[in-house]
């Protein structure tokens, strides 16, 4: 006989959850909202939501994940409007939304992966007669 709690699901906190709670997500989302916001909204609502909760919903409800995913492309192009919009005003701080983007949506700077900053030569290849095709 298992023991402990029921595992919480998207079903069995339907009651407590608003029923526009998806729109409420991608409102927060479409002004740049973080997940870290939509984790504090949820624990607000529920009375508690953990990272570990957050984590397992995402794998196991389609529902709550397409929403999440969602939001976060609307949060993104929010921020990314913002850097757009503001690039050339006096005080806007291009390293301050660079880090930003860094940290919240993954930006990387590039990096030579193939040949670590050494000069490198041309490849020529030479094509048979069969192979000029």
């Amino acid at each position: 006989m298992a023991g402990g709690r029921p595992k919480k699901t998207l079903d069995s906190v339907r009651e407590v959850l608003p029923s526009n709670w998806k729109e409420v997500i991608i409102k927060e989302y479409k002004k740049g909202a973080s997940d870290v916001e939509t984790k504090a909204w949820l624990s607000e609502v529920l009375g508690s939501f953990s990272n570990d909760l957050w984590e397992r919903w995402m794998e196991e409800e389609p529902e709550f994940s397409e929403t999440i995913k969602k939001g976060r492309l609307f949060a993104e192009a929010w921020w990314t409007k913002i850097g757009r919009t503001n690039l050339k005003e006096k005080d806007f701080s291009a390293t301050l939304f660079y880090m930003n983007m860094k940290n919240r949506f993954n930006w990387t700077d590039r990096v030579d992966q193939t040949t670590k900053g050494e000069k490198t030569a041309p490849v020529i290849v030479n094509l048979g007669e069969g192979e000029k095709e």
